[in-house]
């Protein structure tokens, strides 16, 4: 669809690195027009293949700004509207669903955003192969795929290896940030996250925290909340531990 890097790769990791169980499910289908135009436009300036093949350098790519990481941002409204809410802050946004993509660099550059990127592939790879020690500000996982049959829990991304993994690339006092309208999933990234040595809960009672003001409502949670879903926000911190990282 995008010869010659003019937009994102279907398969930027390629067979580089070892397969592992897989997250997300990749989706190029359903690709707009106008989503395909704004890809062919912005991918070479505001766009990345995860290729696993280089360390990227976010202080270059975001002219100095703290970076959080998003990982999934679906048709990246929300994702639009924190980064027009606070400028100073860089937002690498990851996802796979390729028509998500263009609309997120769509709005983003009709609201003249200069502080978002768009990495295109395997957030894990994305991780573990091209940011260093203590790059991130934060990262951010609202509403992942729940993966609600129990043969497929193995499938959830908050899981310890997860969080082995994100850890080291967090700042002491970074910010790890999950929501979910999946009460099951709920509990279960607030287990992992409390019996991991590297985050403490920032809520008070260790439970659940109240939604921040700067996470958009989304249109997603607005259908989950009308059907009686409960939406538990989970924000962790990352401790000083005196690691100097891997």
């Amino acid at each position: 669809m995008f010869p010659d890097g003019s937009g994102p790769a279907a398969d930027p990791a390629g067979s580089h690195f070892e397969r592992r169980i897989r997250s997300f499910q990749p989706r190029r289908s359903r690709v707009t027009t106008g989503q395909a135009d704004v890809l062919r436009r912005l991918w070479p300036s505001w766009g990345l293949d995860i290729d696993g093949r280089r360390v990227l350098d976010l202080g270059a790519l975001f002219d100095g700004l703290p970076v959080v990481l998003e990982i999934g941002f679906g048709m990246g409204e929300a994702t639009a509207r924190m980064a027009a809410d606070d400028p100073g802050t860089g937002i690498l946004a990851a996802d796979v669903h390729t028509p998500g993509q263009g609309n997120l660099l769509r709005l983003a550059e009709r609201a003249g955003l200069t502080n978002v990127r768009v990495a295109n592939g395997d957030a894990i790879i994305l991780l573990r192969e091209m940011l260093v020690p203590a790059a991130l500000d934060g990262i951010r996982v609202y509403f992942p795929d729940p993966w609600p049959k129990t043969r497929h829990h193995k499938r959830r991304l908050i899981q310890p290896e997860f969080l082995d993994l994100a850890a080291p690339r967090l700042k002491p006092g970074a910010v790890l940030h999950c929501a979910t309208d999946w009460e099951p999933y709920a509990e279960q990234m607030l287990d992992v996250l409390t019996a991991h040595p590297a985050f403490e809960n920032t809520a008070p009672d260790g439970g659940y925290a109240p939604r921040p003001d700067f996470r958009p409502l989304t249109r997603f949670e607005g259908q989950g909340l009308d059907k009686g879903h409960a939406v538990q926000d989970v924000i962790f911190r990352r401790v000083d531990d005196g690691a100097p990282g891997e």
